[in-house]
């Protein structure tokens, strides 16, 4: 179970990104996180796993205060909170497979990840996982020959080998076309289901998140506006959460047609060093 009690973001500029934000995510439950752009979001998902260090409140994980753990502490926190990335946050030159085994960094010693040995149910896990998304076919294909929704199926199968108890996800289609937004969306819904896993899910299209979620927690300006059923979500509910902005803008036509073809996913604009990913996996507390 996840609990924030009181959480608050003040950054040194004086922006203040969240105000007393206070909510619980029980076992099992798939939370959509929506809002304006500079509402809080990803600041909010970034605290709870301190990416991003909240100015006060606490953060819980189960009996865990997340937000007085020492480094070391921290660390072994991380490797119970698996997170999916909006830019996918892969190791471009590494196959499928790799990446994937990457999500135990944080259960091996540095030698043993440097050379790839992980033990044997680690990478039994993996080809399970990776079928499970879908990409059984693609276990020896580099990461940066894969289409967009190809890279977030091997995102989702990375964070679901640290063994979490808790998934973040962070815009996990805002680079996917429609259909492959979908695909995605009921993938992460569907594992939660299947495992009890809580999770929450900062999503840009409320059409999306009214589909395949069953609560939303909407954000306007760092505070808690809104906290209910999707089928509540009408026109004065989505103005208190985007304010004067069109929310209409945000309610995306999806087709209704499923594919199970990943060709029609958008390809990825750049990718980043290997350095910068791995740096920002140990950030995410995969080492």
């Amino acid at each position: 179970m996840l609990r924030l009690n009181d959480l608050t973001k003040v950054y040194a500029t004086g922006d203040r990104a969240l105000s007393g934000v206070t909510f619980t995510v029980e076992p099992g439950q798939v939370v959509g996180l929506i809002g304006p752009s500079g509402a809080g979001k990803s600041t909010l998902i970034r605290c709870v796993n301190r990416l991003i260090e909240p100015t006060s409140g606490q953060v819980f994980l189960g009996d865990i205060d997340v937000t007085k753990l020492s480094r070391r502490g921290l660390r072994q926190v991380r490797r119970r909170i698996g997170m999916i990335f909006q830019e996918y946050a892969l190791v471009e030159r590494l196959t499928v497979m790799e990446n994937v085994l990457s999500g135990r960094l944080g259960y091996v010693g540095f030698w043993r990840s440097f050379f790839r040995r992980f033990p044997p149910e680690a990478v039994e896990k993996a080809y399970r996982l990776l079928d499970r998304v879908g990409l059984s076919d693609q276990v020896d294909k580099r990461a940066d020959a894969l289409s967009g929704g190809q890279r977030q199926r091997v995102g989702i199968a990375r964070a679901l080998e640290q063994d979490p108890d808790l998934l973040l996800v962070d815009e996990p289609t805002a680079s996917l076309d429609p259909k492959t937004s979908r695909q995605i969306m009921r993938l992460i819904v569907e594992i939660c289901d299947e495992s009890g896993l809580p999770a929450i899910i900062n999503i840009h299209d409320v059409a999306l998140a009214q589909q395949f979620v069953r609560r939303i927690i909407g954000l306007q300006a760092g505070v808690v506006v809104f906290d209910g059923n999707p089928a509540d979500l009408d026109a004065e509910v989505l103005t208190r959460i985007y304010g004067e902005e069109d929310w209409s803008a945000t309610i995306r036509k999806a087709d209704d047609e499923e594919s199970g073809d990943a060709g029609d996913d958008v390809l990825p604009k750049t990718s980043d060093p290997v350095s910068e990913v791995i740096d920002r996996e140990r950030l995410a507390g995969l080492t």
